[in-house]
């Protein structure tokens, strides 16, 4: 593997990736910044995207999958894997001959990670759909947002990459131990849907036991609890406060110079439109600067609303190493290991440029290989 760091923790391990969108990629990162060799197998006529850092820490073969002898070369490369990554719609990598009765018939020990929308089974399980109706029908976009307005969704992280690439990613890792213990590999069906029905269960077990509330806007962690929210600076920029418990509520309101008995018992929703009236007039007196003086770095759990640039310039994020250096603000691997290095991995591939060297390690002769670059079956940049 180029540039391997043995010292990674998923150092050794080899996964097949075929090329696809949004968080069968992630997971594929996620695996790759933890020392996976992660190959991915492109389409002919891919582009290069040197900022698509999704794609970083791979190498790259383009094979012309119609071709027999491109499926062929995969199920060579599949041979030797640990794992493998598809997010095509259910019954394509079947009608392509590799779906997991013929890579699991060369190799047992594979762990298939297919990654989805709606999972493998079930009346949707065909649509097309993309993340917003994903986290639509788990109910979760429906409790985000304010109580007179539409829901609102955040970004693409919760269902693509929260509910998706990263249950695919710790789908792989189980898959793989289970492989390791017991030398059978098995079939995993992730599902943006499942998955981010699966991140609600906090708020799932709260309402079933009579402590959410089926209104946005009314709860205490979605944005109904005035000591859990957003608040507008006096510079138009915002700020965030979280002061769930007792204590750091007090700190807050030490803080702030605001007498707690002026605002009353704040379990009493029938004050929480008073509480929010005195902190939002309190916030609104000053500049998002004067703030983050005041009340950054202490227990009244605050942070500023920061965007992109700004995060990346953060002293804590400079500290901690959050970003790589440059202008392109490129986030590192997490989580961080004691006893193992998580580098940042190489740069995304040249589409194609590993193949010819991939499938001779992967025990092809030149003869074989020349035949497939003749017939387009695997093509070069």
């Amino acid at each position: 593997m180029l540039g391997e760091d043995k010292s990674a923790p998923l150092a050794g391990i080899r996964i097949i990736e075929f090329a696809g969108l949004g968080p069968g990629p992630f997971a594929g990162m996620m695996l790759a910044d933890m020392g996976a060799e992660v190959i991915r197998i492109d389409r002919p006529g891919t582009k290069a995207a040197p900022t698509d850092f999704l794609a970083r820490g791979r190498r790259s073969v383009m094979l012309d999958l119609k071709q027999p002898a491109a499926v062929e070369a995969a199920l060579a490369l599949l041979t030797g894997a640990d794992g493998l990554i598809e997010g095509f719609r259910p019954g394509v990598m079947e009608r392509l001959g590799l779906g997991p009765a013929p890579c699991m018939a060369r190799n047992p020990r594979l762990v298939y990670g297919r990654m989805t929308g709606w999972g493998q089974e079930g009346p949707l399980a065909h649509a097309a759909g993309h993340d917003l109706n994903y986290i639509a029908l788990s109910g979760a976009l429906w409790a985000m947002g304010e109580p007179d307005r539409a829901p609102v969704f955040p970004l693409n992280l919760l269902g693509d990459f929260g509910g998706g690439g990263m249950y695919l990613a710790f789908g792989m890792a189980a898959g793989l131990l289970k492989a390791a213990r017991t030398g059978q590999g098995d079939v995993i069906d992730a599902a943006i849907c499942d998955g981010t029905a699966s991140l609600m269960a906090m708020i799932y077990g709260w309402r079933a036991g009579g402590g959410w509330q089926d209104q946005r806007g009314a709860n205490l962690l979605d944005g109904g609890a005035p000591w859990y929210g957003v608040y507008s600076c006096a510079d138009g920029k915002w700020v965030t406060v979280g002061a769930l418990e007792p204590q750091f509520w007090a700190r807050l309101l030490q803080l702030l110079e605001i007498p707690e008995a002026e605002l009353g018992d704040r379990h009493d929703r029938g004050n929480w439109p008073v509480i929010r009236a005195r902190l939002a007039g309190a916030f609104a007196q000053g500049p998002q600067a004067h703030w983050v003086a005041l009340l950054e770095g202490t227990d009244a759990c605050f942070a500023p609303v920061l965007d992109l640039e700004e995060a990346a310039q953060h002293p804590h994020n400079v500290a901690r190493g959050v970003f790589a250096n440059g202008g392109q603000s490129e986030p590192m691997p997490a989580p961080r290991f004691a006893g193992s290095k998580t580098p940042k991995p190489g740069a995304p591939p040249e589409p194609g440029a590993d193949g010819q060297a991939v499938l001779a390690q992967a025990g092809m002769s030149p003869e074989e290989i020349a035949a497939l670059l003749r017939t387009g079956a695997l093509a070069l940049p």
